[in-house]
């Protein structure tokens, strides 16, 4: 009996200290540190995390992913097109160099699509299905700046547009120059090629590539800079790797008509004169 009664003793100590380590028995430290805490947390109002957008959201529309470009062969395809169309595009070699990239803008202006100069597979399908652009005159041989559209057509004798390239004008801003101050301006009218350079040519604006002078400074000519809007004191820019062969193809005395979209008087005389019709 007296055995027993020492080992119930015995395993109720063992019990109590277990208890204690546990934190379970009534009035324990832990115990009491774990209900402090929560009753802590509760009063304390909880704040609501900020909400921080993704990056994605931000993504402008323009945006073009890289698998919506199209590969060398398709490139080449839209080349080609290009070329058939009229516009200047370079070797057709599927190539989205300089010269197809100015064709593609070129084409871009002429068609009043978003002038981004990248060939996304819409764009592509917007070259296949395009047609040759028609020109404001068809009455004999010339060329056609339109200032509007920021492009340079080339007619032929039979009124078909067989050049087509990007161009820059007259900003329409005011500068200083030789001790005056100008505006930007890039004249209308029917004008001739009146002189050339070959070459660069310095002016007191700058140097000019390859300058086809049609009056007073002003000129078709070369420039390392065409961007797709009005850029130039008054002058016609034309990319750089087209100047020198359109300087040979274009003699001096070549018509040339500075138009802002509306054909004048005149050009619509030539125009019925020639059996065309008024576009």
């Amino acid at each position: 009996m007296l055995r027993a009664s020492r080992t119930r003793g015995t395993i109720s100590v063992v019990a109590v200290l277990f208890a204690l380590l546990l934190g379970c028995w009534p009035g324990a430290p832990v115990a009491d540190a774990t209900k402090r805490r929560s009753q802590k947390t509760a009063s304390k109002p909880r704040t609501a995390r900020k909400h921080r957008p993704s990056k994605k959201q931000h993504r402008p529309r323009s945006y073009v992913r890289h698998d919506d470009l199209p590969g060398p062969l398709a490139i080449q395809d839209a080349e080609q097109r290009l070329y058939d169309l009229g516009y200047w595009t370079g070797p057709i070699d599927g190539k989205a160099d300089e010269s197809f990239l100015s064709a593609l803008i070129a084409f871009q202006k002429v068609t009043g699509r978003p002038r981004t100069g990248t060939l996304s597979r819409l764009e592509r399908a917007a070259v296949m299905r395009a047609s040759r652009p028609d020109p404001l005159e068809k009455g004999g041989a010339h060329i056609e700046v339109d200032l509007r559209r920021q492009v340079l057509f080339a007619v032929d004798d039979q009124g078909m547009v067989t050049t087509i390239l990007p161009v820059s004008t007259g900003s329409g801003q005011d500068f200083f120059a030789e001790g005056f101050e100008r505006t930007a301006t890039t004249p209308t009218g029917r004008f001739t090629i009146q002189g050339k350079v070959e070459g660069w040519k310095k002016s007191a604006l700058g140097r000019l590539y390859y300058p086809n002078y049609i009056i007073g400074g002003i000129a078709i000519h070369g420039y390392p800079s065409v961007p797709a809007k009005p850029a130039s004191h008054g002058c016609i820019r034309i990319p750089m790797f087209a100047a020198k062969e359109f300087s040979s193809l274009f003699p001096v005395g070549t018509t040339v008509i500075v138009h802002d979209g509306k054909p004048s008087a005149e050009s619509a005389a030539m125009s019925k004169s020639s059996g065309g019709q008024e576009p």
